[in-house]
């Protein structure tokens, strides 16, 4: 009686439970359906140029609206357009009215990681004034010029920190051209890493002279990763004392040469006293011979008389 009913059922759910088993579903976050956001971002200009700043953690549409109030010549339309990292934007360009002592252009842009950039809105009369847009992810805020100093043995902690909370932070050792993640959960002996919010801080142990490199935080954002870069010198006790050791060895080869001329010096001196002692003696000598010549002379002399 209710076999046939059996039947039906199983050939219903048999199709579901095999793409059940066989499909799976996509990451509800990379669905192309998500909606964009339409930020607005306006900057008015009273000079020549303006520079304005604008951090996006997503993908948006952002339209930027410029207002120029300082066209002395006031003329009745002017020429804009756009530009993107300094090249004119096709089709951008059109008349602008001045309305109410002032020029007034906006455009939408569709930002992703591969449209961040600089965007300027161009205002054209006789001269040309402009507004820059500099749409970026957040920057991080600590960057380092000058290396971190540790010694072999001691450990290291490098820090980096963003205004924006990104989604999550990542370390990096920069190895040539290419990039080693490095995962403190497989070597807690060797790294810690932690995260307070919008600051990151990475902690090496036990460093050797082989840590000694470059090292990368990345804050990855939703619209593009923000990094920063700190280098790392791990030296020996001995590296600072260098400089002394070198200071040490010059005076002393400074000392042994003065007591080598010294003794040169010394030696000459001892030499001398006789060298001097046969001189006299020879001058005393012919100084006798001389005397008794004149002498004799004058003996005869003294005959003839």
């Amino acid at each position: 009686m209710f076999l046939p009913w059996i039947l039906s059922l199983q050939l219903i759910l048999f199709p579901l439970f095999w793409r059940g088993i066989y499909t799976t579903e996509t990451n509800p976050q990379l669905e192309l359906t998500d909606p964009i956001t339409t930020v607005f971002k306006s900057a008015v200009l009273k000079g020549d140029s303006l520079v304005e700043k604008v951090e996006i953690l997503k993908p948006i549409d952002l339209e930027l609206a410029c207002t120029w109030t300082g066209n002395p010549n006031k003329l009745p339309n002017i020429t804009g357009y756009w530009r993107k990292d300094g090249s004119e934007i096709t089709n951008s360009r059109l008349t602008v009215q001045l309305e109410n002592e002032q020029y007034n252009l906006k455009r939408v842009f569709r930002i992703t990681g591969d449209t961040l950039g600089n965007y300027s809105c161009i205002f054209s009369d006789t001269d040309e004034a402009k507004i820059d847009f500099n749409v970026a992810a957040p920057e991080m805020d600590d960057k380092k010029d000058k290396p971190i100093v540790a010694y072999v043995g001691d450990s290291v902690a490098m820090a980096c920190k963003t205004k924006l909370p990104p989604n999550t932070w990542l370390w990096y050792r920069a190895n040539g051209t290419e990039q080693e993640l490095i995962n403190a959960t497989t070597d807690p002996l060797r790294y810690k890493i932690s995260v307070d919010g919008n600051t990151t801080k990475l902690t090496v142990m036990n460093l050797t002279e082989e840590d000694s490199g470059v090292y990368v935080c990345s804050a990855i954002y939703n619209i593009k990763a923000s990094v920063s870069r700190v280098e790392v010198r791990v030296i020996t006790f001995m590296e600072p004392l260098k400089p002394f050791i070198a200071i040490v060895a010059e005076v002393i080869i400074l000392v042994l040469l003065i007591l080598l001329y010294e003794r040169w010096s010394s030696q000459k001196s001892s030499n001398s006293p006789t060298e001097n002692g046969v001189h006299a003696e020879q001058t005393h000598k012919l100084t006798r011979e001389g005397n008794n010549g004149m002498d004799e002379n004058t003996t005869t002399r003294q005959r003839k008389t």
